[in-house]
């Protein structure tokens, strides 16, 4: 039984309250860390976010860790150097499935899933100038794809080939990109992450940009040649200034932990974070697709038992197969 129930039907001593909290607490560690991402994106800022909200909640030290983004975040949380890890689903199953580009042939088999956070669309900001107005402008370019192991340093090279598309590429974190964008030192920026973006917010704040997905043609090259994306369209008035919707594809995000993370905490922080909707959109506005019901959008990751309780208390039916 959790402390929250057991406070409110309490007719016990105190002394009794303290020993049903200490056993609920078994095996819990004295701190968490979150891999999040590098600084300028929505990782970044949602998974500080989280771990300031998880220390608030739970009483327990926790802390974000910039990291090179998803690719990385699996491995670190496979080999317990992570408690949480953000991560895109498409990184994930091939970590998954031991085809990771971090650590190839290592079948990831520890991870579990812990709860929804949103889709990452994937998207291109350009100095409105540069006369680049689509993916397959971008041939003969010098673009950045954010860090290397990244979601985006991972997918944007693959969609481009698909395209035939035929850049320069460089890695770089999202605030690095950005101010390389602003100087000249390179002609696109092509990323991924919950939307807003906050360097993508801040250049259409200092700058006169223009932001793209992929045009018609292109989205049913990628569509047929990536079947781990879905389309996706960022809405009008997402970013000051820029009054037309984007049309682009976009991959689900969820939190992971390791099997081994204790059952009553891996249940909590699914709890905390479940249920506390208008708090986890404090922290980023992303969080609107935080919610119960996404977490049918994870099509192959065991969730922690701890994950699944909580959901099957709160009537979401998971699939016999993700009960981890």
């Amino acid at each position: 039984m959790r402390l929250t129930k057991f406070a409110a039907l309490a007719t016990a001593a105190l002394v009794s309250a303290t020993a049903a909290s200490a056993q609920d607490r078994a095996g819990w560690p004295n701190s968490l860390t979150v891999g999040t991402a590098s600084q300028g994106g929505t990782y970044f800022v949602y998974g500080n976010g989280l771990a300031s909200f998880l220390s608030e909640e739970l009483g327990i030290n926790a802390s974000g860790e910039v990291t090179g983004g998803p690719v990385q975040n699996v491995t670190l949380v496979q080999t317990g150097d992570h408690a949480i890890g953000l991560v895109t689903m498409g990184p994930a199953y091939e970590a998954w499935t031991g085809v990771s580009e971090l650590a190839p042939g290592m079948e990831h088999s520890d991870i579990r899933a812990l709860f929804p956070m949103y889709q990452t669309p994937f998207q291109v900001i350009t100095m409105a100038r540069s006369g680049i107005e689509s993916v397959t402008d971008l041939d003969g370019r010098r673009v950045s794809v954010g860090p290397a192991g990244g979601t985006p340093g991972t997918y944007w090279p693959r969609f481009m080939e698909t395209l035939g598309v035929n850049a320069t590429v460089s890695y770089a974190g999202a605030a690095d990109a950005a101010s390389q964008l602003k100087d000249g030192l390179i002609d696109a920026f092509a990323f991924a992450a919950g939307v807003p973006i906050s360097a993508f917010s801040q250049l259409a704040a200092e700058a006169d940009v223009r932001m793209f997905g992929f045009n018609e043609e292109e989205l049913a090259t990628i569509r047929q040649g990536h079947p781990e994306v879905s389309p996706l369209t960022i809405g009008a008035g997402t970013y000051a200034g820029h009054d037309y919707d984007q049309t682009t594809v976009a991959m689900w995000n969820f939190a992971i932990t390791h099997a081994d993370m204790p059952e009553s905490l891996a249940y909590e922080i699914t709890r905390a974070v479940m249920e506390n909707n208008d708090r986890m959109m404090q922290i980023h506005s992303a969080a609107r697709e935080t919610l119960p019901e996404n977490a049918l959008n994870n099509g192959f990751l065991p969730f922690h038992p701890g994950a699944v309780r909580w959901f099957e208390e709160n009537g979401i039916n998971l699939p016999d197969e993700l009960k981890g």
